[in-house]
């Protein structure tokens, strides 16, 4: 029994159509953003302003109330309430108030286009100044492929960075008066 074999151009069109699948079957990819500043304070200082789990609110200027359910004790439940409207629901998963640092997950990305969202902030000290880093973890809000302009990519990494560089920004005014 004699095999038949494709021509050679319909089987490079085959490896090539082959190759492209799975390109097509990709899903999101995990994004990151971190964003960083130095405050002219030592750093308890500024972990003193931020080490309660409930107080984003008093140096987040996008933040009307983050009451937490349990303070800073891990499994605490903070519920955000943004002031320009939208909630957004998180859980404290570690906290280590010697390290100034402590990190959450948010439930669902609420008021933010991502999903899988997880958070660390940290304080270090500098000296007599402060270094607060605080660096993310993300899905792009809509999970399968060609996603609207409002939940892609660019749209969640835009939108965490945002909220880092306010709140950041905000925290340096605060703590240095000026």
């Amino acid at each position: 029994m004699r095999r038949r074999s494709l021509p050679l151009g319909a089987a490079a069109l085959v490896v090539l159509l082959a190759a492209a699948l799975p390109a097509q079957a990709h899903g999101p990819t995990r994004q990151k953003v971190s964003e960083s500043i130095v405050i002219e304070a030592p750093a308890a200082v500024v972990w003193a302003r931020i080490q309660d789990f409930a107080a984003l609110k008093d140096w987040h200027p996008a933040v009307a109330e983050s009451p937490a359910d349990n303070g800073n004790t891990v499994g605490s439940v903070r519920s955000l309430r943004l002031k320009g409207g939208g909630e957004l629901v998180e859980t404290l998963e570690a906290y280590d108030a010697a390290q100034m640092r402590y990190s959450y997950r948010a439930k669902n990305g609420g008021a933010l286009p991502v999903t899988n969202y997880t958070s660390t902030i940290r304080v270090t000290a500098d000296g007599a100044r402060s270094q607060v880093e605080w660096r993310g973890a993300f899905y792009r809000g809509y999970p399968n492929n060609d996603p609207p302009p409002d939940q892609n990519d660019e749209a969640a990494v835009r939108a965490v960075t945002a909220v880092y560089q306010s709140g950041l920004a905000n925290l340096k005014k605060l703590v240095e008066g000026r």
